[in-house]
């Protein structure tokens, strides 16, 4: 099957001229519908040689409602892009740089593997697959393509019902779970089957299933070079299912199917890679403390599992990704500091030396730090990148000097009045320094004074930085500043800083706050009459948890919530994972201690009218949370309302741009309710 070049008006709204009208009309300021506009650039893949990066662009679509990506391709020298393949995803080159492998729906619209030659554009389908291959990865000779996907299974059964008369319409079948963790946020309840790995030749043909069991294989999938072994991550333990956060490296011998684990420690160790000889492994873990937060170290380790050592032991950072330099001796390594993701050489001595700056995200309804890279054989690194005013776009490091590539959003942006941001300085109670940014309003005038919302990031092990929010944008353009911070439990300021909220979360986080709220007062810009909050996740957490402890914001809004840490620990989508690293006991064995740290425990104090938003489908903090806190607002005769986002899972709440304009649409008029007169100067 053959895919035609998509035309460029079809793919990019952005690359449309600006009427003369539009250029000289006033700027606007920045609104719900634009959000379908917006265009970022996401899995930047760079061509073996250096020459070509192909990534995924994605816009809204205005008719779905759905975020829609397509791959393009860009000319690293000159800047020049065409698009290549609409409705696609995972652009991988070939080891000789001639072929692209892409995921793309078939005319059935199953997600199937596709390889275009490039220097005809001759496209093959590669797969005919019930269900979408992940993980994609060429092997060295480029004749096979490995990836994973699920492969069904048979559920428990547990007897049956009486024999259905001929043409009666009974009700569906009972349904039986026995698996511990047995629905996921995003994917729902888990269907019976594995992950497993799989070979398919890059021509075509019948796929080959390598690996097999009742296991959930993962990757990313590395290949060693001489294409005879598979390094991957799983739990191939016995009682896996209650060590699902202990995965080890494991290789498996293409030839024979034979597995073996290289790793043995308590802790998680993944996202394996070999060196260009084939001689080392390195890899991404931690001994498991039972700490709610660790750094993820990047370690080496020889071929066949011995003499590991963490080379990052020394580099107070999480390290997010690694992939092997051409001479072996170093590796291009991710990680993120002070918010701001970074991509650094670091040698096998432990050496860090940071190359690229600035990357970001590419998603944009808060502004949390991310980013992607690829690295060339040449060392040429395409990433992502933005900026507080700027969705990401993607650059390029040649040497030392980046350039940025593309300007997806540049002419539809300048037609806009956005939100100002800048750094604020915060310091706590304790003396500490609490990062922290304020948006001023578009036109904002210095010296007088607006109505302040605190927006608190989730996780709570998470950090926002300097990067594009819609939601934040929303805020200010209807008049109110937005504070956002990272108080202590944050991550990307070393390991000690995230530490300080292990087993006393919420806690001391709200003093961090309160001191960034009362910065923005003394820097002339909050109202200290019309203060607002709001958070999501574990933002929402602290947002209820803070108008249980004072009065002085007049309107809350908590979205995604937990409520009471003990429904949350045996409701939510990872079962094991509350009990086991947020508290230093079970529920039953310390229902106190979950209690004094539930926001539910302060519901008396509550007089702020509060917002409760969730998603309908949120199994991560489950609506069963929301609902509790409306209920018990009720009760207590607290000017309230519950927002569900029909559909929505917790990482998805904003993931269609029509529910992600109405749910700040719908906190913005909750604030409005509530908003006073503006101070006098």
């Amino acid at each position: 099957m053959l895919h035609k070049t998509l035309p460029a008006l079809l793919l990019g709204a952005a690359l449309l001229p600006m009427s003369v009208s539009a250029q000289t009309a006033p700027a606007s300021r920045f609104e719900g519908r634009d959000i379908f506009a917006l265009q970022v650039a996401a899995d930047p893949q760079i061509s073996p040689d250096g020459k070509t990066v192909a990534y995924v662009r994605r816009q809204g679509d205005i008719m779905t409602d759905r975020q829609k990506g397509a791959i393009w391709l860009v000319d690293t020298a000159t800047g020049a892009q065409r698009p290549l393949v609409p409705d696609a995803s995972q652009p991988r080159w070939s080891p000789d740089g001639k072929r692209l492998a892409y995921i793309a729906q078939d005319p059935k619209g199953n997600a199937q593997l596709f390889v275009r030659w490039m220097d005809g554009d001759a496209v093959v389908r590669v797969t005919t697959l019930p269900d979408s291959p992940q993980s994609v990865t060429w092997s060295p000779d480029g004749r096979s393509i490995a990836y994973i996907m699920r492969v069904p299974g048979e559920p428990m059964k547990l007897g049956k019902a009486p024999d259905k008369p001929e043409g009666a319409e009974w009700a569906k079948p009972l349904e039986v779970i026995d698996r511990v963790d047995y629905r996921n946020d995003g994917g729902g309840y888990v269907q019976p089957g594995y992950d497993h790995i799989f070979l398919v030749s890059a021509d075509g043909g019948p796929p080959r299933q390598l690996s097999f069991g009742d296991y959930q294989d993962g990757g990313p999938l590395s290949w060693t070079p001489d294409g005879r072994t598979l390094l991957f991550s799983a739990v191939r333990k016995p009682d896996w299912q209650h060590n699902v956060f202990d995965p080890e490296i494991y290789a498996l011998d293409v030839a024979s199917g034979a597995i073996a684990p290289l790793t043995s420690r308590e802790g998680p160790d993944g996202a394996p890679v070999v060196s260009p000889d084939g001689s080392k492994i390195a890899y991404l873990g931690f001994d498991d403390k039972r700490l709610s937060y660790q750094n993820t170290l990047l370690y080496v380790m020889n071929r066949d599992g011995s003499a590991p050592r963490a080379i990052t032991a020394g580099f107070d950072r999480s390290i997010d990704r690694a992939v092997w330099a051409a001479d072996g001796r170093s590796l291009y390594a991710q990680y993120d500091e002070s918010g701001i993701n970074r991509v650094a050489r670091i040698t096998l001595d432990g050496k860090v030396t940071e190359l690229a700056s600035g990357l970001t995200g590419t998603a944009f309804d808060r502004p949390y730090s991310g980013g992607e890279f690829s690295v060339s054989k040449g060392g040429v690194i395409a990433f992502t990148s933005g900026s507080a005013l700027q969705p990401a776009e993607l650059s390029v490091l040649a040497g030392s000097k980046a350039r940025q590539l593309t300007h997806l959003n540049k002419a539809f942006l300048a037609s806009k009045a956005l939100g100002q941001v800048r750094e604020l300085a915060v310091k706590a109670p304790d003396g500490r320094e609490v990062p922290a940014w304020l948006i001023t309003p578009p036109g904002y005038q210095p010296g007088t004074r607006v109505p302040l919302v605190l927006e608190i990031h989730g996780g709570p092990h998470t950090a926002y930085g300097p990067h594009f929010s819609t939601d934040d944008q929303l805020y200010a353009a209807a008049g109110y500043a937005v504070l956002y911070t990272n108080p202590r439990g944050s991550t990307s300021y070393g390991e000690a800083f995230a530490q300080l909220i292990h087993h006393k979360y919420p806690g001391d986080d709200y003093g961090d706050l309160m001191a960034a709220v009362d910065a923005a007062i003394a820097s002339g810009v909050a109202d200290p009459g019309n203060l607002f909050v709001t958070g999501g996740s574990g933002g929402g957490v602290l947002t209820s948890w803070i108008v249980g402890k004072t009065d002085r914001f007049k309107g809350a809004a908590t979205q995604k919530p937990v409520i009471n840490w003990i429904s949350e620990a045996l409701t939510m989508d990872n079962t094991l994972f509350t009990s086991r690293y947020w508290f230093p006991k079970k529920p039953w064995e310390d229902p106190m201690g979950y209690w004094s740290r539930s926001p539910l425990s302060l519901v008396g104090n509550v007089k702020t009218p509060t917002l409760v938003v969730v998603g309908s489908e949120d199994y991560r903090t489950p609506v069963s949370e929301a609902e509790q806190y409306y209920a018990a607002l009720q009760i207590q005769g607290v000017p309230t309302a519950l927002v569900k986002v029909p559909g929505a899972s917790h990482g998805g709440i904003a993931a269609r741009p029509s529910q992600s304009a109405a749910k700040a649409a719908a906190i913005i008029a909750w604030f409005d309710r509530y908003r006073g007169k503006a101070a006098p100067q």
